[in-house]
């Protein structure tokens, strides 16, 4: 009994031992996580650190100092440019490593080396999107240019010089979450990054939408309901500015695309407020008489941060701002000259081609007359436990074929890609958007600034600038191709020639607009121009509201301040109820509502229009305005094929401002003619029922900071290691754009001058590290609206009581 008791001991002993230190799916062999020596524990920081501390770093050339404010921020102070992106890198990996190594994996198609066959859908879209493809080009032309090659190289060796020091126990949290060690950064990792950016900003497409729109309503429908400039428009380059220039000939539209314009032939939708803001105010608007820049550019908010705050010092610079983790350079910023933000152009860069193959085989494909050779790319995509999967993508000259069949698509394949065509993206050429900001962080006036601008690629962005010089201006900026109207906007003939790119709108000939009348630009993601400018850069752009609400305030500034400008970030006021509000509340009968419905009536007709964290009317108003826009349209486009492509909400305000009695209020799914005051009665009555059975009658509970939804979330997507549900004010189509995780990633205001003032904050921390005191202690302040004071130091030796601790890393034993 003795012996069969030591027995089932020494069993269960090595089963235990066995499970913890096996994986089971997501779950991280808990022996190695749990372990004292090696695991989580490990990853707690103490908010006590050393005040000074000296680290030995090969490949340097000299003593770098990096000293660290209260915020853990770091300010390098280099002797050489090798050594600033040395450092760079070294101090961006000690925070964010982990975010470095799992956004590249994700650019290139690699997650599932990690995460197993859950992730290989995600892999392969990427790799057949020709993100790799994209990648490799971009690195060329990076690599071809001697200061950004020298730079990529520097801000690599120092990422390595940091992963090369570290054994298991001090790896980041989420590599022991995940069960794999970090492996060597490399230069390509940094082009990655950077169609990473391309692919949120202009990776999305609604041509699949559109072309299934135009087969079932036809093209007078379909430019209806789909016009290329909104009712209301408050472009980006003033209304009325002259183009001093001799625009190129424009295209003809092809044979196939005039032919689809007639009404007898028959043949992913953008989320609101996921954009954002920039301005510059001249010196005449200002208290100070300089101008003031602000940004803040409206991403998916994420722990850690999508940016990286960082100062860079060395001869010849001096620039603070953030970086992109895992790039060089500052992207968003200012120095002692100038100082720039940038914001989405939303241009028409990703287009699809029909394809026509000759054979099943498909080595040749119709084009011009002839049957054409198609190129073949072997995508090799590593599996965690399993074997690698050899996936085969087709090249036409347009680009990959991303999904050649319907046998090459999964249930998890997006709706917006049409299988069997080709695709045309800016993000596949070559490119050197680092030597944009390279240019910029040294900037030093207008000159520089409109230099820089010859370098960027995608995805095009909106410019601002503004300098000590009293320089402000604005540029909607990019490689945009030369089309003709409205290419693009539909799937097109691949067999064309006429339908190919046709070159691109010369740099000089890009909208832009320096130092204006009114005194002041701006951008919010709307219209670029006004329909004087003779190219078309794309057809749909974000809603005006914004745009409309920042050139009011800004219109109507005199002695403006930071403090201006950062109440104006933070402006929660609804232009669209504005605009549409007065007319739904005019259709409402009073006489058939009950008194929980009176009760709601009257909180929104006394509402002041501003989403308020404590606002009911806001709350009344958002899902009364859905509920109609839901109803005008869910019954015209519920064939699946149509992907709730709606028409905009701008064109669904025309309707109800100048067509009551359009024929779209009338839900073809019921025997009744519904009228413009039917559809606004019933969703005002709807609306209040829903919302009295979620949340009982009006009151506190209503109020729109309970109602919406807001959190940052861990890239993991793991509870415990977001932010957690917070109240919040904004909605998409205000200035301050909170909506569905969505908003201002990094808040930034400068004041130009003799001596520079920066001010800015992130919605977080500056360390990637869960167990870091600095993970999230820039929060509270972000979610108040206020900014901090930027420390932008002028040289190593300047002392300031903000330095905590201070860094010396060389290359001396």
């Amino acid at each position: 009994m003795k012996f069969i008791k030591a027995f089932l001991s020494i069993a269960l002993t090595l089963a235990l031992i066995w499970v913890l230190q096996t994986k089971f799916g997501p779950v991280p062999p808990l022996g190695k996580f749990l372990s004292p020596a090696d695991g989580f524990w490990q990853n707690a920081e103490s908010k006590h650190i050393l005040t000074t501390n000296k680290l030995n770093l090969p490949g340097l050339q000299d003593e770098v100092t990096i000293k660290y404010d209260e915020n853990h921020i770091p300010h390098i102070f280099a002797k050489n440019e090798h050594d600033l992106y040395y450092a760079q890198g070294y101090v961006t990996a000690t925070d964010r490593l982990w975010q470095m190594d799992i956004q590249t994996r994700s650019a290139a198609g690699r997650l599932a080396e990690v995460a197993g066959p859950q992730a290989l859908e995600i892999d392969r879209y990427h790799r057949r999107m020709g993100m790799v493809y994209g990648a490799e080009k971009t690195l060329k032309a990076m690599m071809r240019d001697k200061p950004i090659a020298d730079i990529i190289t520097a801000y690599t060796e120092g990422v390595n010089a940091y992963i090369h020091q570290l054994g298991p126990r001090q790896y980041p949290l989420e590599f022991k979450l995940l069960d794999y060690a970090p492996e060597d950064f490399k230069p390509i990792n940094c082009a990655f990054l950077l169609k990473l950016m391309s692919e949120t900003l202009a990776g999305g497409s609604n041509e699949f939408a559109m072309s299934n729109i135009l087969k079932h309503f036809g093209a007078n429908v379909t430019n209806d309901l789909f016009p290329d400039y909104p009712m209301r428009e408050d472009p980006i380059i003033p209304v009325g500015t002259k183009w001093s220039f001799k625009p190129l000939p424009i295209p003809k539209p092809s044979a196939s695309f005039l032919a689809s314009m007639n009404d007898s032939a028959r043949r992913a939708v953008k989320e609101e407020g996921i954009g954002s803001n920039n301005w510059a105010v001249a010196g005449s608007k200002t208290a100070s008489g300089y101008p003031i820049l602000a940004n803040d550019p409206h991403l998916n908010l994420t722990y850690p941060s999508i940016w990286f705050q960082v100062q860079l010092s060395a001869p010849g610079i001096n620039v603070y701002g953030v970086s992109l983790p895992g790039a060089p350079c500052v992207i968003l910023g200012f120095n002692n000259n100038i100082s720039w933000g940038i914001t989405n152009v939303d241009a028409d860069v990703l287009d699809w081609y029909q394809v026509k193959f000759k054979d099943d085989k498909k080595n040749e494909y119709w084009y011009n007359n002839q049957w054409n050779k198609t190129s073949r790319r072997v995508e090799v995509i590593s599996i965690r436990g399993q074997k690698p999967l050899y996936d085969t993508v087709i090249y036409t000259h347009h680009g990959p074929v991303v999904y050649e069949d319907k046998s090459k698509t999964t249930a998890h394949t997006p709706d917006f890609v049409p299988v069997g065509d080709a695709l045309r993206w800016i993000a596949h050429d070559e490119s050197d958007e680092l030597m944009t900001m390279y240019i910029l962080n040294k900037g030093k006036n207008y000159d520089d600034y409109r230099k820089a601008l010859t370098y960027f690629n995608a995805p095009a962005s909106n410019f601002v600038f503004a300098s000590r010089d009293n320089d402000i201006a604005i540029t909607p900026n990019g490689k945009f191709p030369l089309k003709f109207k409205d290419q693009g906007k539909f799937i097109l003939d691949g067999s064309d020639p006429s339908n190919d790119w046709h070159g691109w709108i010369p740099f000089d000939q890009n909208p832009t607009v320096k130092n204006p009348p009114r005194g002041f630009v701006s951008s919010a993601n709307q219209s670029s121009t006004d329909q004087t400018y003779p190219y078309y850069i794309n057809w749909s752009f974000a809603p005006y509201q914004r745009g409309k609400r920042i050139n009011d305030r800004l219109s109507a500034m005199q002695k403006a301040t930071v403090d201006s400008m950062r109440i104006l970030q933070t402006d929660v006021y609804s232009i669209r109820a504005q605009d549409i509000m007065p007319a739904m509340l005019k259709y409402v009968d009073a006489s058939k509502l009950d008194q929980t419905q009176l009760a709601a009536l009257n909180a929104v007709k006394t509402w002041d229009k501003n989403f308020s964290i404590n606002s009911i009317g806001a709350t009344i108003f958002s899902n009364w305005w859905l509920k109609v826009y839901d109803m005008v349209w869910s019954d015209d486009f519920a064939a699946k094929n149509l992907q709730a492509n709606y028409p905009s909400m701008d064109r669904t305000e025309k309707l109800i401002l100048q067509e009551p009695n359009s024929k779209w209020f009338d839900d073809i799914r019921t025997p009744a003619k519904e009228t413009c005051t039917d559809i606004i009665n019933n969703a005002f009555t709807s609306t209040i029922d829903d919302l009295t059975h979620k949340y009982g009658k009006p009151g506190k509970s209503w109020q729109w900071g309970s109602v919406k939804k807001m959190e940052i979330s861990h890239l993991t997507n793991q509870e415990a290691l977001s932010s957690g549900n917070f109240a919040s004010g904004g909605t998409g189509s205000t200035v301050n754009a909170l909506n569905n995780g969505h908003g201002p990633s990094w808040r930034m205001v400068v004041q130009m001058g003799p001596t520079v003032k920066g001010y800015g904050i992130l919605p977080g921390g500056e360390s990637g590290n869960p167990g870091s005191f600095y993970y999230d202690d820039m929060l509270k302040t972000w979610q108040n609206g206020q900014l901090k004071e930027l420390l932008f130091m002028q040289s190593a030796d300047e002392k300031s009581n903000r330095i905590k601790t201070t860094l010396t890393i060389s290359n001396k034993k």
